[in-house]
């Protein structure tokens, strides 16, 4: 549970996206390691580290890690582009995985951009990128804002 009512918790900043990460998203969310990049709204930056955990048998990153690393950005990037967090939930996550992700890649980043608000409907892209800026999966989504 979080420490704060989320709608108290703002996302105007690196920091606050990190603390947002850190209260709001369930335990094995969290276990993902998502740090905060950057907050340009209507746009979102994650870093997502390469986890031994997130390996696959294929030793390459499961696309379950890749689609909740998306879901979470997204969450944020809506968060943002509102200036605090209001409680919302996915109702479509489209994603096209383009090249698999080896398990000595150092981190992923994760770019939520929201493509057309709407007081109850919201549209966004997620890009997850390998450090060399290779598209490793890109996902489109659809929020109902509660």
């Amino acid at each position: 549970m979080p420490s704060s009512p989320p709608s108290s918790l703002p996302l105007k900043s690196v920091e606050d996206a990190q603390h947002m990460l850190e209260q709001l998203f369930a335990p094995w969310v969290q276990a993902l390691g998502l740090q905060a990049w950057a907050v340009q709204p209507p746009e979102i930056v994650l870093r997502l580290p390469v986890q031994a955990d997130t390996v696959h048998g294929g030793g390459v990153v499961c696309g379950q890690t890749l689609m909740a690393a998306a879901d979470t950005a997204m969450v944020l990037a809506i968060s943002a582009q509102l200036g605090q967090f209001q409680p919302m939930t996915t109702v479509q996550l489209n994603s096209s995985f383009l090249r698999p992700v080896p398990a000595n890649t150092s981190h992923l980043d994760v770019t939520a951009t929201v493509l057309r608000p709407g007081r109850q409907i919201v549209f966004g892209r997620i890009d997850i990128t390998l450090p060399d800026g290779k598209l490793a999966m890109q996902a489109t989504t659809t929020y109902a804002m509660l």
